[in-house]
């Protein structure tokens, strides 16, 4: 399992990234004391790191420089100070890319697995997604709750693979109606409340009660 270190200063940022990780069966390890990241970052050593700009005590352009005097990890800067010269600073300082905040995670995930295809040679392939005691095999299309196997029409597999991914956020009703529509099928509303309905009960089925959460008015999360 490859290690991303998360130098982050906002917990829920941090939290909510290691959560995603998990997701794509990458580890995230958090900092707890930001003057000692370069004893976690020893300790752990990291596959990757993402490092926030503005931190406590030293900030990441400080952290960056510590770090390349000792390693040619991939490093991503994650940033709202996203003025040019400090995404050029950075670049000078020897990270491997700079993602603005608010970022999309897919965004990030994109990032990393570009990241580590060109630094480790590797193809990162993901053929399962899991969250809790669900996992969704992405090859099949099936469900695995336990040692239950469970069968997904196409629909089902689209929309729990979105809600999967967002694991821990909502995902709006008109976000997986714009995923199926994009599959070239109609879906109408009622059609995705049929499907969803269908997903809960294969689910719960299975052992697992209450997998997915309506947020009335929003849309459906996971993972909570």
């Amino acid at each position: 399992m490859r290690k991303v270190l998360i130098v982050e200063d906002d917990e829920i940022i941090a939290s909510q990234v290691a959560k995603f990780l998990e997701t794509w069966q990458m580890k995230g390890i958090l900092i707890e004391d930001f003057e000692k990241v370069m004893e976690k970052f020893e300790e752990c050593n990291p596959d990757v790191v993402l490092m926030d700009l503005n931190l406590p005590s030293y900030n990441g352009f400080y952290w960056c420089s510590e770090i390349r005097k000792k390693s040619q990890v991939p490093l991503i800067f994650l940033s709202s100070a996203d003025d040019n010269m400090n995404i050029v600073m950075a670049m000078n300082m020897g990270a491997d890319d700079f993602i603005s905040k608010p970022f999309d995670f897919q965004v990030l995930m994109a990032k990393i697995q570009a990241i580590m295809r060109r630094c480790y040679g590797d193809i990162v392939t993901v053929h399962e997604i899991e969250v809790g005691k669900v996992k969704l095999n992405l090859d099949n299309t099936t469900v695995l709750v336990g040692d239950t196997k469970i069968e997904l029409t196409k629909n089902e597999y689209l929309i729990l693979k979105t809600l999967m991914e967002k694991s821990g956020k909502v995902v709006s009703r008109e976000k997986i109606m714009e995923i199926l529509w994009g599959d070239d099928q109609f879906v109408d509303d009622n059609t995705l409340t049929v499907n969803i309905t269908r997903i809960r009960k294969k689910i719960e089925a299975a052992g697992i009660l209450n997998f997915i959460t309506t947020k009335r008015g929003i849309g459906y999360i996971v993972g909570q």
